[in-house]
């Protein structure tokens, strides 16, 4: 019999293969495992063809790629996660980007942002804290990540100016005490990390930061996490870190963190990994089939970030 894996590594592995879709699987393969792969371009091609099994006609993607909204229709939320899968392969720009934008300006707001989501998403199942509303409003949840991303491949698209500057104006309103939460800090900081003004998301992010630890949405102290209240409408201990904020070094948001603490957030990821291999989710698990894509995702990320700031795992 061949032995259980051990190292946290090996063991997130066994935990893809078991569970993942072929798209984190190919994720999983480009991050972790090049020598299996070839070479990192064909790895690269991987994860684009399973990628592009949720394109739509429209430009946008679809198919549930963000497992908490079901059904085929394109959504900016699910855009915004394609994007990141792109980044992070090095192909988020070039000529592909067009159609996307294409699909951006079709969906946009008035102010020329994005809705989290849009209307056509009616009638297909989705997470009960995701209501679809027929003249949704803008969001920085979906425009901020969407707007970094483009930004850093490089895109420019006449979409791209009022989308940056709804973003601008909104993550300076959270920097001044507007009410937030972590998942719209967080993607803020997208925007923040990507924005070609950097003398201006490096003074912003400060600001935001600050509101960051004095609102209490980041748990210090992991040991404490027990006592530490969550936003409203969250679930049960759905607390978020420093590493959540801060998920690679070079992140603006890393200077919001001692070291201390950052190192008290990296051991308490490094010690969530469960018996099976995986990461567990963090917020409510309301479809059984949603619980078990996201895992996957998670735990790429989790392994990604230990990684980040050269945390072993072999």
């Amino acid at each position: 019999m061949k032995p259980a894996p051990t190292s946290p590594l090996a063991r997130a592995e066994h935990f893809i293969w078991l569970t993942a879709r072929v798209l984190e699987q190919r994720r999983f393969g480009y991050h972790f495992l090049p020598s299996r792969e070839g070479d990192r371009e064909r790895a690269a091609d991987a994860v684009e063809r399973a990628l592009a099994a949720y394109l739509n006609d429209d430009g946008g993607y679809g198919h549930a790629l963000e497992p908490d909204l079901r059904g085929p229709v394109s959504q900016p939320l699910h855009t915004a996660h394609a994007l990141r899968v792109l980044d992070e392969i090095d192909r988020c720009g070039g000529p592909g980007m067009e159609q996307v934008c294409r699909y951006l300006t079709g969906i946009s707001t008035p102010d020329g942002a994005l809705p989290a989501l849009h209307p056509s998403l009616r009638g297909y199942p989705a997470a009960p804290w995701l209501p679809v509303t027929d003249d949704p409003p803008s969001d920085l949840l979906a425009t901020g990540p969407v707007t970094g991303l483009l930004h850093r491949g490089g895109v420019w698209h006449a979409w791209l100016f009022r989308a940056t500057d709804f973003c601008w104006s909104a993550v300076e309103e959270l920097a001044d005490g507007a009410p937030t939460h972590p998942y719209e800090v967080i993607a803020a900081l997208t925007f923040l990390n990507w924005v070609p003004d950097r003398s201006r998301a490096s003074t912003v992010a400060q600001r935001l930061g600050a509101r960051v630890r004095g609102q209490g949405l980041v748990v210090l102290d992991p040991h404490a996490a027990a006592n530490h209240p969550v936003p409203d409408g969250y679930a049960p201990g759905e607390h978020h870190f420093a590493h959540d904020f801060a998920p690679r070094p070079d992140s603006v948001a890393r200077s919001w963190f001692s070291d201390a603490e950052l190192t008290a957030s990296l051991d308490h990821l490094a010690a969530a990994q469960q018996d099976d291999g995986g990461w567990p989710l963090i917020w409510r698990q309301w479809a059984p089939g949603t619980a078990l894509e996201c895992r996957p995702m998670v735990t790429i990320d989790a392994l990604l970030t230990l990684r980040a700031y050269g945390r072993p795992l072999h």
